[in-house]
């Protein structure tokens, strides 16, 4: 038995605006009857071009009902730009919570919504048709895409197997494609940090060489000297050229046999992991 809160519990029992909208301006489904989760939404504008009334048709467990509730209250009065910036995480916050084994309904209540709006626009969505330019098949069981995962485990921060399953379901029938999820998490969260690097890099190299130096004293002040004052050595900063930064090691420092030790593994790793990774460190 899952445990659902009151809100929850509330939506299940008493779901809103149960139905479809007569002459709706959009429409979107997403789901499969086959695996267990379907969900259709209708919305209709006002003249301001408001969503005046919004309606859903699911065919799914309580967590389903629930979520495609709360997302038809949620987005009433909303402009299309402003739904278009709903997610699954805005429809949680309307329930209060769900099971994490269940979050996977209200990420099919974002792609409703989402499909609601490319049909208004007469645009094909993402989540209508998943063909070989929308991805690859990964989940057979539920027909998931890698590219799918892929956005799934960006827009709510996920890196196990375990939470994709949560969310979009691929993994949780046969587990045939297990390994594969983790292998694309795997290789997704090293390409982000392999951009996150790469931006913080660029931005460091980009600022004039004044402020690239008050922020290297900055970090030698607070982070290094502490560090080796605890010794009796010290450190004074001497130049900077691109990603090099040139110090020179002071006090006992300057005459320890393990001052090279002390640069690369003391001075140069607090710089690479305040600013970035390839900054490298030579004494003078």
């Amino acid at each position: 038995m899952w445990d659902y809160n009151d809100k929850v519990m509330d939506h299940f029992l008493h779901p809103r605006n149960v139905g479809e909208v007569k002459d709706a301006d959009g429409v979107g489904q997403v789901g499969n009857m086959s695996c267990g989760d379907a969900l259709k939404l209708s919305f209709k504008l006002d003249k301001d071009g408001k969503i005046c009334e919004a309606k859903f048709q699911t065919f799914g467990c309580a967590s389903a009902i629930a979520s495609s509730s709360a997302l038809t209250e949620l987005i009433q009065g909303m402009t299309l730009a402003e739904a278009e910036e709903v997610t699954n995480k805005n429809i949680v916050d309307v329930l209060g919570d769900l099971p994490e084994a269940k979050l996977h309904c209200s990420v099919m209540g974002m792609e409703a919504l989402q499909a609601a709006i490319a049909n208004y626009r007469g645009e094909e969505s993402d989540t209508e048709h998943e063909d070989e330019h929308a991805g690859r098949i990964v989940c057979k069981c539920f027909s998931v895409t890698d590219t799918k995962i892929r956005n799934t485990a960006i827009d709510n921060n996920l890196h196990t197997v375990e939470e994709i399953t949560d969310y979009c379901k691929a993994g949780g029938a046969c587990g045939s494609c297990l390994e594969e999820i983790q292998d694309i998490l795997d290789g997704l969260w090293k390409e982000k940090k392999t951009e996150s690097t790469s931006s913080k890099q660029t931005e460091f190299l980009s600022l004039p060489l004044i402020q690239r130096v008050l922020k290297v004293q900055e970090i030698i002040d607070s982070e290094v000297k502490p560090m080796l004052e605890q010794d009796g050595g010290g450190i004074d900063l001497i130049d900077m050229k691109d990603n090099v930064v040139f110090v020179k090691l002071t006090g006992h420092c300057a005459s320890c046999p393990s001052a090279g030790v002390t640069l690369k593994s003391g001075v140069e790793a607090v710089l690479k992991d305040c600013l970035f990774p390839e900054i490298v460190v030579e004494n003078v």
